[in-house]
């Protein structure tokens, strides 16, 4: 309740953090939109009025109605996002795993492409006043900077980004109405049957829904930073920021009319409706707008890969905090793969208008994948199932019309983001494959048929005591049950002998946020072997070093287990016994007989394994304390080897 409670709250400060994180990418669309649809058209007043209309519905009708209204109700624990929706339904059917790992992935290949387009776009306002100016460097320098910036966090320089969207939002406004009042005819363009026209009777008209379609790519944006600023927070700064883009469209659509039967060339639309005395200060506010987008993009893909990682759709790769604040995260290894896209689509692009032509494939199949996903839960909600029939097929249909016209793009550059949301998606679905491949063979024994023999080797002083408290990272959920491979390392591999053996278990549980533990001890026996079961939700980092200490800390005050030092000397000084980590890492057995399929699936896991994070280090353990053991994964045994023996 508290958390409904939270994102149902209106505050100026969350209307303000709205403006600042969530609105780059749909901000920044004015700059290139109209360009983009009108292209290398003759202008007409069927292209002016049509394509005016289409984005005035689309924007009402796909982020307006699916996203703001809709969608936002489909909260986890107040999270957002295709993961976060995916957490919701994921119980009720396993297929559901596809929608969340194309969408995913493509969300994240967008990812590569918006920063560029968004800063070239508003860099190039500079040719306007120095015509020969060279962009690409400085389309460069700005995204190096951006990338650099996000290993020392982005609090400081969030505080800014409010403020400076809104000045951004009041400039679009304000340009386009001044524009409207010289030619208030554009105005009819509210009228659907003007899209309608352009779509169906314009040649080629329905390939311009996918230019169309640029106005809207980052509604995905208001619902995956729903848990950073609140349902209510972005409705409500929503109502202005559609305003301000509408009177900028709209404004653009008036200036158009006086250029009718003109060629538009290399000229934008964004830059020809403002005062020549203001371009420079436009260029300025356009391209911090810009980086902003940019940089609420990259944030994006970070959040986004660590509910992958908890979600065991994606390897373990280390992921820094930079600041206290709330959802600052800070992804390394997804930051310079970015860094590296990026470069790639400006060397290879090199202006605002080649990006145009590819952009916006990838991230309408998100939104398709989004659609499914909510009327599924919609579904599970006990929603009418005709609302969710009607639901469904609207959105299918909408969007099945922009990835149609989207299509055109694959040959002008689409490829590119389809490439890489392809080799996500596979390196995901490969990562899942091996996670259930794993969990389905490893075996399980019951503790309780060992509890004699631990407390057997407790006591035997025969055995060199190995450390005095045994910690084992182990992934057997039921308190009743140990991994074999365990029970091997502490008798047979080197006979292990503690005075107290603990076994941690960690569970991901759909909450973002759940913090809770239960202990289960062997009472009979002088609490000597004790296992802890974790719940942490997909968005909290396993720092389980410290998270055991403060279970060590409350067991003690509550007298459930002594952690005094079991060595005469040391008790007499009170001195605390020393604590041993013990981490099973598995490596893929000679010993296998695999179909070809899942040959290649466990093979391409452990070669991407080999580039991670060490387990040791992903659960916040101090290396200084740590033993990481070999242990092969068996999955299917060569059987009937033919081997003879010769006697001699």
């Amino acid at each position: 309740m508290e958390s409904k409670h939270k994102i149902d709250k209106v505050s100026a400060a969350g209307v303000l953090v709205a403006f600042g994180i969530i609105y780059g990418d749909i901000g920044t669309s004015p700059l290139y939109v109209m360009q983009a649809i009108i292209l290398n058209e003759i202008i007409t007043e069927e292209i002016i009025f049509g394509s005016i209309s289409c984005i005035f519905w689309t924007l009402t009708l796909q982020t307006t109605v699916k996203y703001v209204i809709l969608i936002l109700r489909a909260d986890n624990r107040g999270e957002g996002g295709i993961f976060a929706l995916y957490a919701l339904v994921r119980k009720h059917a396993r297929w559901l795993t596809v929608p969340a790992i194309i969408g995913g992935s493509t969300l994240l290949a967008d990812g590569i492409i918006t920063p560029p387009i968004s800063v070239s776009s508003a860099v190039e306002g500079l040719q306007l006043l120095y015509p020969n100016i060279q962009t690409i460097p400085i389309v460069i320098s700005i995204l190096t900077l951006i990338f650099i910036i996000q290993a020392f966090g982005t609090k400081v320089v969030g505080r800014a980004f409010g403020p400076l969207m809104i000045t951004w939002f009041v400039m679009l406004g304000t340009l386009g109405l001044f524009q409207i009042l010289e030619h208030p005819e554009i105005l009819k363009a509210i009228n659907p049957l003007y899209g309608y026209e352009l779509i169906t009777k314009h040649p080629g008209g329905f390939w311009m829904l996918g230019a169309v379609f640029l106005c809207t790519t980052g509604a995905e944006a208001l619902y995956s930073d729903l848990g950073h600023c609140g349902r209510e927070n972005i409705r409500v700064s929503w109502v202005f920021v559609k305003i301000c883009l509408l009177l900028n469209y709209f404004g653009q659509g008036a200036w158009l009319i006086s250029e009718l039967g003109n060629l538009l060339n290399a000229r934008k639309p964004f830059y020809e409706i403002m005062p020549e005395w203001w371009l420079l200060p436009g260029v300025v506010i356009a391209t911090l707008a810009a980086i902003i987008a940019s940089q609420a993009v990259i944030t994006g893909s970070f959040t986004l890969i660590s509910e992958a990682i908890r979600l065991n759709f994606w390897p373990k790769v280390r992921l820094n905090y930079p600041s206290d604040q709330k959802g600052q995260l800070y992804v390394p290894s997804i930051n310079w793969l970015l860094w590296v896209g990026c470069m790639g689509v400006v060397l290879y692009f090199r202006q605002s208008s080649n990006m145009e032509a590819a952009y916006g494939l990838a991230i309408t199949l998100t939104m398709i994948m989004t659609t499914i996903l909510f009327s599924y839960y919609l579904y599970i909600k006990r929603v009418n199932l005709w609302i969710v029939i009607v639901f469904m097929l609207l959105y299918l249909f909408i969007e099945g019309l922009f990835l149609g016209a989207n299509l055109l793009k694959f040959t002008h550059g689409g490829w590119f983001t389809i490439m890489v949301g392809a080799l996500v998606a596979g390196l995901m679905t490969v990562w899942l494959k091996a996670f259930y491949i794993k969990l389905r063979l490893t075996e399980y024994t019951k503790l309780e048929k060992y509890l004699p023999a631990l407390h057997e080797l407790s006591r035997d002083i025969s055995i060199p005591k190995y450390t005095t408290h045994l910690v084992f990272m182990t992934n057997a959920s039921r308190a009743s049950e140990i991994e074999t491979k365990v029970i091997y390392s502490i008798f047979q591999k080197r006979p292990k002998r503690a005075d107290v053996y603990w076994f941690i278990h960690v569970d991901t549980t759909d909450d973002p946020y759940t913090m809770e533990y239960k202990v289960l001890s062997d009472e009979d026996n002088n609490d000597n072997v004790i296992k802890i079961n974790f719940r942490l939700g997909f968005r909290v980092d396993q720092r389980i070093n410290m998270f055991f200490r403060k279970v060590v800390e409350d067991m003690v005050m509550n007298k459930e287990v002594d952690i005094t030092s079991r060595y005469e000397s040391l008790s007499r000084q009170n001195i605390t016994g020393d604590f041993r980590f013990v981490v099973l890492e598995r490596f893929l057995s000679f010993e296998n007989d695999l179909p070809i399929i899942e040959q290649l699936v466990m093979k391409t896991y452990f070669f991407v394994k080999d580039f991670t994070t060490p387990e040791d280090k992903w659960f916040g353990l101090d290396s200084s304390s740590v033993k990481t053991e070999k242990v092969p994964l068996i999955i299917r045994p060569v059987e009937n080897v033919k081997l003879r023996r010769v006697y001699t």
